[in-house]
């Protein structure tokens, strides 16, 4: 299938971000006789950064690490805003010729393996822009992101109906809404909470951000100076590197800290936010139950969150939900908030695959009792992998070694004739383990349909970007776990 039928292909990618767009490059750059396409549900490129049109939306990452390592981030922002993560998406996807590979208004809703062909057959709900139809492939490639691009998590609220002004979640912002000189309230203390509050509170009268339990915000310039002096004085790409890895390293050495020494990181981080907001601010609303890093932390650009708080602008309340109110919210403490508009910034919806049903030969596949290999491909599902972030550090940075690390499987595929890989699980040499050790709520609610991992190596996904360079890049994928035919 080198040469690209009407409807077959060697590879098919499912999803157009970041990590989509990353896979492409690598094929057609490590593996460039394989026929391939990319398959977008949307009809626009950038994944989450085409989908999210929140107020002041922007990475929590810097672009050092969330970038493109083949295509430097030249803009001076470290902590970016969504429409130029949107654009740079765009140009990189454009500059490599990797847009006319793109199939638009392509949702993939079952992928079905059959051993007899050696094919992935998936089919393709119709629209009003395509009809149903089917694609086939030798390999598929899954880079859909890990969440419902359709809604996210909301819980019930009680009275939520008698309210009478407008209740939104982040994903389905309208940019119709106007909250100019209204009263908001903004429920979360999440990565959206904190982007979503000092922009409202340049237009709203008043912003309050309702958390149920504090999360821990660190503030961080949005210019990285070491960075941008590298690219004065160096090639660009040089530049970019260096800057990558200052970055990758100094997140490596945090988390580390951060779970040897959690008192004194709860300490440090504390004491950045009381220079910030003073002595006599209550610190309890920045003061986690939880240790660093069980859960992510909130990065917060020039403290502009801080800087709202300090101003007057916005109010932090740490308290739960009693019901809404026809005025606003009641709180368990008998304080009632007043808003004209409530923000539901309470998270995602885990949905892995792109929400597509699986079949292996007929039988309907559960990724809750599959394990993960090198964080990359299914025990028992043939020809087959996915691409998943890092919880604890950018999404880019794991999934562009997982590209890699897939054209590595392929290529020694094709060398020795082989047409079929599948991952084997040894349940007498291995334990399985929960996939991640976070207790994010987005995560628990998705315990079950998430894949399992190993004990040890090469079954264990590793937060870490040393040891998946090593895992992912650098070992031989002929490995007695993976076995080939």
């Amino acid at each position: 299938m080198n040469n690209q039928s009407t409807n077959g292909y060697d590879v098919i990618i499912v999803g157009a971000g970041l990590s989509g767009i990353g896979a492409a490059y690598h094929l057609q750059t490590s593996c460039s006789g394989k026929s391939f396409a990319v398959l977008e549900a949307r009809s626009a490129i950038g994944g989450t950064w085409d989908l999210f049109k929140y107020p002041g939306i922007r990475s929590d990452s810097d672009m050092y690490t969330l970038g493109f390592p083949f295509n430097p981030w030249e803009n001076p922002k470290a902590i970016a805003d969504g429409p130029s993560i949107l654009q740079y998406i765009k140009d990189t996807a454009q500059k490599f010729g990797i847009d006319k590979k793109i199939k638009f208004n392509h949702k993939v809703v079952d992928a079905s393996w059959s051993d007899s062909d050696k094919l992935w057959t998936l089919k393709i709900a119709g629209n009003d822009k395509v009809q149903e139809q089917q694609l086939r492939c030798k390999f598929l490639f899954m880079c859909s992101g890990y969440y419902d691009y359709d809604k996210g998590y909301t819980p019930e609220f009680p009275g939520s109906e008698t309210f009478k002004g407008a209740i939104i979640h982040p994903q389905k912002w309208d940019s119709s809404i106007e909250y100019a000189n209204k009263k908001v309230v903004i429920i979360g203390s999440g990565a959206t909470a904190v982007t979503l509050v000092p922009e409202m509170a340049k237009k709203a009268e008043k912003v309050t951000m309702l958390q149920r339990s504090p999360t821990y915000v660190v503030s961080l310039p949005s210019e990285d100076k070491v960075a941008n002096f590298l690219r004065k004085v160096l090639p660009s790409k040089l530049a970019y590197s260096l800057s990558r890895w200052k970055n990758v390293l100094f997140s490596i050495g945090f988390y580390n800290a951060s779970r040897k020494w959690p008192d004194g990181v709860r300490k440090l981080i504390q004491k950045g936010i009381k220079k910030e907001l003073g002595k006599d601010y209550d610190i309890r609303n920045f003061d986690p139950k939880y240790k660093p890093w069980d859960q992510r932390l909130c990065i917060v650009p020039d403290a502009d969150l801080f800087h709202s708080i300090k101003e007057g602008k916005v109010e932090v309340v740490t308290d739960t939900i009693k019901q809404f109110t026809p005025k606003g919210i009641l709180l368990a403490s008998g304080k009632e908030l007043e808003a004209d508009i409530i923000v539901t910034a309470t998270g995602l919806k885990v949905q892995l695959l792109g929400g597509m049903s699986m079949h292996i030969n007929g039988e309907l596949g559960d990724t809750g009792k599959t394990h993960c290999y090198r964080g990359v491909m299914f025990s028992d599902v043939p020809n087959f992998a996915i691409t998943v972030g890092y919880t604890n550090a950018s999404w880019t940075l794991k999934c562009d070694l997982s590209c890699q690390f897939v054209t590595k499987v392929l290529n020694f595929m094709e060398k020795n004739n082989y047409t079929v890989c599948t991952p084997r699980f040894d349940s007498t040499e291995f334990k399985s383990e929960p996939l991640l050790d976070f207790d994010a709520g987005y995560v628990l609610r998705a315990f079950d349909s998430l894949p399992k991992q190993g004990s040890k190596h090469p079954w264990k996904v590793y937060q870490n970007y040393i040891k998946d360079l090593f895992s992912l890049k650098m070992e031989s994928v002929n490995d007695k776990y993976l076995e080939y035919k």
